[in-house]
């Protein structure tokens, strides 16, 4: 409830649409001018590109607010990893390789986790586009998906990077930076 996230130091980030208010999910500080209100609105399906650490660093941040996080579909990324990003495990399920039951398992987590991220089947069919994006709309969830997904709200693509930390041929890779470009629809639209 509103008074527990208040008597324990967490503030949920809400904004005003013609819709009336709408809580937003938190994100990263350093992402939050990429989002209308400066965080992921519940209901949104958003894409990104170019690095599993920009998914990775969303999920992290709406686990540690303390929101449920799930990911679908990523034999790659496994929970030492999702670990090291900063998102709390205990908050957090992963189903690595739902096979052609993707968008089901998808489904099924939208109706009560907060942030699901989907990396899905190669033959994503426009209606199960569709379908997951209403999922999310209707159960007031956020749809992450990588790679591109007809009909997100706001599409985010790394578009440069840079590894720091190494000298000429020596050292250990310390930091990466990164540029993310965000585009957006009708109230995404920056």
């Amino acid at each position: 409830s509103p008074d527990l996230l208040e008597r324990v130091g967490v503030t949920t980030l809400t904004t005003s649409d013609d819709a009336g208010s709408s809580t937003l999910l938190p994100v990263p500080e350093a992402l939050a001018g990429l989002f209308p209100g400066g965080g992921l609105r519940r209901g949104w399906t958003i894409t990104a590109r170019g690095s599993s650490s920009l998914m990775l660093a969303l999920l992290a941040a709406v686990s540690r607010w303390p929101g449920w996080c799930a990911e679908v579909g990523s034999p790659l990324l496994g929970s030492a990893a999702a670990a090291e990003a900063g998102v709390a495990l205990d908050r957090f399920v992963r189903v690595a390789e739902p096979g052609e039951q993707w968008a089901n398992v998808t489904a099924s987590l939208l109706e009560a986790i907060d942030l699901v991220v989907v990396h899905p089947s190669a033959r994503a069919s426009q209606g199960d586009m569709r379908r997951l994006t209403a999922r999310a709309r209707e159960r007031s969830a956020v749809l992450l998906v990588a790679g591109a997904w007809e009909g997100a709200m706001v599409n985010l693509s790394v578009i440069a990077q840079q590894w720091h930390g190494l000298g000429a041929g020596h050292g250990y890779l310390q930091t990466r930076e990164v540029e993310v470009e965000a585009v957006g629809r009708r109230a995404a639209a920056r």
